[in-house]
């Protein structure tokens, strides 16, 4: 199979744009070239990636299944390209971490900065990714160190303790009360619309237990890929959402938005580190992974 990078790049751009037209100007090709760029991967898939409709494209079932595949060669290639450049400058320390959104806004993102000054000769690059997709990272060996929620853990490596949040339940004011807006329990929001982020988080594998305690299956009405999605769907109260109270923090939330504890313990999460060696330096590896851990300590 014939798989260049510009194609990896235009199917993801395809797939977040809905639009053929739209991700070939933002990738500077002609639509002609991108629409038969794309009629091309699919006749060698042999699977239709993208449903054409008036005013876009709407990806297929197939290609959302294959879609995470697709993602993890784009990771790939920028591994390669970035190991290449590291290696052109006579650098060798370079080291690839992935972690979730909320792990990286409330803890990574200052564990980094004390990294930079520690190891000023390492480069760092930090991808962005869910639980689920951290640890496929990992089993590839496309990424170095993975940070994960440890309920979510399904990979046979050794885990770290890293860090601790927990989930507050966020909604408008305007839309929704609740008691004295103290502590909720789940059964005093279970009727209602809730918006999560989608498949492979750690909120909506927490999010599905909770249900499934009360008999109940989760309706997943709104799934969005962020938190600043979900932030907008709460605001129009169009449902309710759940976030660690430190990535609500960095949004800067307007007084109409209000948040409750959570009773009981399925809200709590613990954030585990896994490592794998193969492309990093031994050593530059350990320094990392040491000073990560130390600084959860």
């Amino acid at each position: 199979m014939k798989l260049d990078s510009t194609t990896v790049q235009l199917v993801l751009c395809i797939a977040e744009e809905g639009s053929i037209s739209r991700a070939a100007d933002k990738l500077n090709l002609a639509v002609a070239a991108a629409s038969k760029r794309v009629s091309d991967l699919e006749a060698q898939l042999g699977a239709k990636l993208f449903k054409r409709v008036p005013h876009g494209v709407l990806i297929t079932e197939a290609g959302s299944r294959l879609m995470a595949h697709i993602r993890q060669i784009d990771n790939l290639i920028g591994r390669l390209e970035g190991d290449a450049q590291v290696l052109g400058r006579g650098q060798d320390g370079r080291i690839l971490i992935g972690a979730p959104k909320a792990a990286i806004i409330q803890f990574l993102a200052k564990d980094i900065a004390r990294l930079r000054d520690a190891y000023p000769q390492i480069t760092l690059k930090i991808l962005e990714e869910n639980s689920k997709i951290v640890q496929q990272l990992l089993r590839d060996k496309v990424i170095d160190v993975g940070i994960y929620e440890k309920k979510s853990g399904f990979l046979d490596l050794p885990k770290f303790d890293y860090r601790q949040d927990r989930l507050v339940l966020v909604y408008s004011r305007r839309h929704f009360r609740f008691a004295a807006e103290g502590p909720v329990g789940i059964d005093d929001f279970l009727d209602l619309p809730v918006v999560s982020l989608g498949k492979g988080s750690a909120i909506l594998s927490a999010l599905q237990g909770a249900y499934r305690s009360r008999g109940r299956s989760f309706p997943n009405n709104f799934s969005t890929s962020g938190f600043d999605t979900m932030l907008a769907l709460v605001r129009h109260g169009l449902g309710v959402g759940l976030m660690p109270p430190d990535v609500l923090r960095s949004f800067h939330p307007e007084d109409d938005l209000g948040s409750a504890e959570i009773l009981g313990d399925w809200h709590q999460r613990a954030y585990v580190l896994s490592c794998v060696e193969g492309h990093a330096q031994e050593q530059t590896l350990r320094n990392v992974v040491a000073q990560l851990i130390g600084s959860s300590a």
